[in-house]
């Protein structure tokens, strides 16, 4: 089997200027199951795939709640993932007792980030194998971060991570400039189709594997899956018989102009 002399430890450089722990940790996000997220000025939505071991078990929670302000979607080790939404849990609950007031998400994923990065500088740690997307609203309005293993740190308007989840990223990058002006069920809509772009395969986005969370300005993180995803389910497939049937209404006058034509030069 081959051994790499410089991934053995996370404080070594490779000769190329690579820190090779840091970029397995990396590795482990992208292979792990699809999280969407996108923001409007009311509203952040995320969405999540969840994936069960096998037909016997049930699917492992993808979207975490930490305070009623803020939640978090997953890509990754999922046990790293408890050990901090654990500690940001913690971190919520002490800025509360003190200061009497929720922590302003900013500052939270700023210290998550630094937290991160820790693991990157110490021998003794390991990096976290796991990525989140992070959906807050405060006195500044909801507010959407993405944070990876190295520690950096990004907000967006619309982005997924996660296997497969270059289809999700597609379908957001053509409608993210009129997402500021969408309202709540719109926005859920949007978080949908994004999610079923990321399925795998033959597969299908269903109440058991799908998830959506919601925080917003006025309204608590709220998670919703099983029976609350299905109307938003339905509402998809309609969709999907709709376009089905305008695609087959444009062929059928294809044709038809093609018989006309015909009939054109005959005569």
């Amino acid at each position: 089997m081959f051994r790499n002399q410089y991934d053995t430890d996370v404080t070594v450089w490779s000769p190329e200027g690579r820190l090779l722990q840091v970029e397995y940790a990396m590795e482990s996000v992208k292979q792990g199951s699809a999280c969407i997220g996108l923001r409007s000025s009311t509203h952040a939505v995320l969405g999540a795939l969840k994936r069960s071991v096998s037909e016997l078990s049930s699917h492992q929670k993808k979207l975490l709640e930490i305070d009623d302000h803020i939640g978090v979607g997953i890509a990754g080790l999922t046990a790293d993932a408890r050990t901090i939404a654990k500690w940001m849990r913690n971190e919520c609950l002490n800025h509360k007792y003190v200061y009497g007031a929720p922590i302003v998400s900013g500052r939270l994923v700023g210290d998550l980030a630094d937290r991160h990065q820790r693991t990157t500088q110490t021998y003794v740690r390991r990096p976290y194998g796991v990525g989140l997307l992070v959906a807050s609203c405060d006195e500044n309005g909801p507010h959407l971060y993405q944070t990876c293993p190295s520690g950096n740190i990004y907000e967006y308007y619309a982005t997924a991570i996660g296997s497969r989840s270059q289809s999700g990223r597609t379908y957001l990058e053509k409608i993210y400039e009129g997402l500021a002006d969408m309202g709540r069920d719109e926005l859920i809509m949007n978080a949908v189709r994004a999610l079923t772009g990321c399925v795998s395969g033959d597969d299908e986005l269903t109440i058991e594997n799908g998830s959506i969370a919601i925080v917003g300005k006025g309204e608590n993180f709220t998670i919703i899956e099983g029976k609350d995803l299905k109307p938003y389910l339905d509402r998809l497939e309609l969709e999907g018989g709709n376009n089905a049937a305008e695609e087959e209404a444009g062929t059928e006058e294809e044709e038809s102009s093609g018989d006309d034509d015909v009939e054109a030069m005959e005569d």
